[in-house]
């Protein structure tokens, strides 16, 4: 009868269980921490939903909260009523639309019965190509108007090149717009948040703004990715460690 061959656990084995046991436990703990990270981006798109949701605030409401608690003010649908100050409009470049390059009108509305004035992301309007220096023509109606509209952060921030805001209150066409400087620029007392107009579309200007999105996606292709790549550790571990080590020798050897 055969004795059972001895299998001796080198120090070789042992580093590299360690290893083996160290990148399975850090690729858990990467693909867990990418659930969690998913399970927040549900839990605040859920906050929005529920909020957008809300009935829409009036005008007192809309300065009471922008001064005690402006950040319950975001995505929050609101009813305004003010002057529209035309002379200060701006247009944001670089923006895109249905998958078309133009610009987003910002125009500052100056509150009814108030000192307060908001900026308004107005909506979107091609560019002339031929002509990179020509503004489309944009409706401002003056008088008292009344817009419907959800509160959302100052206009995103793209990309430019040094030197570039140089020409910041020089020009009605921009890239970015700064708040701090356009409250020094134009002497208005800008809220710290902005509205987009959600009203029917009129006057050449599109009002396609994008839908708010949990974005999960990639959090759950990386956490797959991570736990894969936590299993393939373990299958490799226990092929080249265990059964090649302990199984096929005595299979051998039978």
């Amino acid at each position: 009868m055969t004795a059972p061959r001895r299998v001796r656990l080198d120090f070789r084995f042992w580093l590299v269980t360690a290893a083996a046991m160290a990148a399975m436990a850090a690729t858990a703990a990467l693909g867990r921490w990418q659930l969690d990270r998913a399970a927040q981006k549900e839990a605040l798109h859920s906050a929005i939903v529920t909020r957008m949701q809300l009935p829409p605030l009036e005008a007192r409401a809309f300065e009471r909260l922008l001064a005690f608690a402006p950040g319950d003010l975001l995505h929050r649908r609101v009813v305004l009523r003010g002057q529209w100050l035309a002379r200060n409009t701006v247009f944001l470049d670089n923006r895109q639309m249905q998958g078309r390059q133009g610009f987003i009108v910002v125009t500052p509305l100056q509150l009814e019965g108030s000192a307060a004035a908001v900026l308004v992301q107005r909506g979107w309007v091609p560019r002339n190509f031929q002509d990179r220096t020509a503004l489309p023509p944009v409706d401002t109606p003056g008088g008292l108007v009344e817009l419907h509209g959800r509160v959302a952060a100052p206009p995103a921030r793209l990309l430019e090149l040094e030197g570039s805001r140089s020409a910041e209150g020089s020009s009605r066409i921009r890239q970015n717009l700064d708040l701090e400087a356009f409250r020094t620029e134009t002497g208005l007392p800008l809220a710290d948040v902005s509205v987009l107009q959600t009203d029917a579309e009129s006057g050449g200007l599109l009002r396609q703004w994008p839908q708010a999105r949990a974005g999960v996606e990639k959090n759950y292709g990386y956490a797959f990715q991570w736990f894969g790549l936590c299993s393939l550790i373990a299958i490799l571990y226990v092929w080249f460690q265990l059964v090649r080590r302990f199984i096929r020798p005595r299979s051998a050897s039978s």
